[in-house]
């Protein structure tokens, strides 16, 4: 009845990967530079159960001391495709690189992208910039609302976003669109068509402001090869997906699918569904790190939401059991310290609890794959990329019994 729980907090880069000049990103430095912010402004980050699992040991943290007795297996992960976005990040993660990177369109897409969307979608639209996705609606909701046209915009990502207002379009008229545009798009070489609704804001954020609701829904291309979940469901064993997780695989590999839209209700359905799957692979995304805050540059709301997390993990590993493997890990980065609004190419973190493991440095790997070969080696069955630290991982003598995490006040 082994189980593997995989959790990646988007964006949560740890320091730039050699090659970060080539891609416009020397010096970025999500976890370092959110923590620099906050230990100026407001104090230290408070992340005791993350460092007890090893966050603050990959690397100097500002604010954020290593503790003297360490639970569990630590290291860093370089991206080894040719990309810093969701589809690359989250396809490698699960045994499949990318190896030619995707078509993107970050000065608008061609005329002749446009007309074959509207020819097939029989919508107008406005926009077609890229943008960030709070801002344009704000900057364009009025004329959408006026007009009925969707708002089209791009990111430095291989996406196609639109958003409408749920009262001009409703959400299953704006997903079959996306869908429709899907079909068009990835002719264009676009691995990815986003839905993004949104509604009126409360009055209090004043007239006229908007709001996306958690109605989002991700059209994505398949990946060409295996994954590590196509190859766990091959043998029958469970594989449960939450949040955005099943659509950034094309809607492939996985049993089950759980709702969910944001980081507090994403970490509940992980938390229930621990308590209603005894064996298999649970796979979740906590899409906030990157969505409201990474993007929006937002340090102090990102520095929030990572005491949030740390603050649910003695939940979360009260409820694993002795055949029980908890990886915590990224997809790419989002400096909100870093000019624009774009993802960043950085190393990842990689954090591996088990019952009964010690300290143990996992290192610099060289792929994201290992994370996803290591979930497959503790569920039995072969990733198709990517070295298993999984051995590494064995219950290992410790000269102290380390002390039970506790739980702190939430911040």
């Amino acid at each position: 009845m082994a189980r593997v729980t995989l959790i990646v907090a988007d964006s949560l880069g740890v320091g730039e990967m050699p090659d970060a000049a080539a891609w416009g990103d020397a010096g970025a430095d999500t976890l370092g530079h959110i923590a620099a912010t906050r230990l100026r402004d407001q104090g230290p980050l408070v992340l005791p159960h993350l460092a007890r699992l090893g966050l603050a040991s990959i690397r100097p943290i500002p604010g954020v001391p290593a503790p003297a007795i360490v639970e569990g297996a630590y290291g860093k992960m370089a991206t080894a495709g040719d990309g810093k976005d969701t589809i690359t990040g989250h396809w490698e993660l699960a045994g499949c690189r990318v190896g030619e990177r995707f078509q993107t369109y970050y000065d608008g897409f061609p005329a002749a992208l446009m007309e074959a969307f509207t020819a097939r979608t029989g919508a107008g639209w406005i926009g077609n910039v890229a943008a960030s996705g709070t801002e344009i609606i704000e900057r364009l909701g009025a004329e959408h609302v006026a007009t009925g046209k969707v708002i089209v915009y791009t990111s430095a990502d291989s996406v196609f976003q639109v958003a409408a207002h749920e009262s001009v379009l409703s959400v299953a008229d704006l997903w079959r669109l996306c869908k429709q545009a899907f079909d068009v798009v990835r002719a264009w070489g676009i691995a990815r068509v986003i839905a993004r609704p949104f509604v009126d804001a409360p009055p209090s954020q004043g007239a006229g402001a908007y709001l996306r609701t958690e109605n989002r829904r991700d059209f994505a291309l398949q990946p060409p090869r295996d994954t590590v979940m196509d190859r766990l469901l091959a043998k029958g064993i469970p594989t449960t997906s939450i949040g955005k997780i099943q659509s950034i695989y094309g809607d492939r590999g996985f049993k089950t699918a759980v709702k969910a839209g944001n980081n507090a209700t994403i970490t509940q359905a992980i938390l229930d569904t621990l308590d209603t799957q005894p064996d298999g692979l649970i796979f979740a995304n906590l899409v906030d790190f990157d969505m409201l805050y990474g993007h929006r540059r937002d340090p102090v709301g990102y520095a929030r939401a990572l005491e949030a997390l740390d603050a649910r993990i003695p939940e979360l590993l009260a409820r694993l059991g002795p055949e029980d493997l908890l990886l915590i890990t990224a997809d790419h980065g989002n400096d909100p310290t870093f000019p624009g609004s774009d993802h960043t190419r950085e190393y990842v973190p990689v954090l591996a609890w088990a019952r009964g493991v010690g300290a143990v440095d996992l290192g610099l790997r060289t792929t994201l794959a290992d994370c996803g070969a290591t979930a497959g080696a503790w569920l039995g069955v072969e990733c198709p990329e990517g070295r298993s630290f999984a051995e590494a991982l064995r219950p290992t003598a410790s000269p102290r019994a380390p002390e039970p995490l506790r739980p702190t006040e939430s911040p």
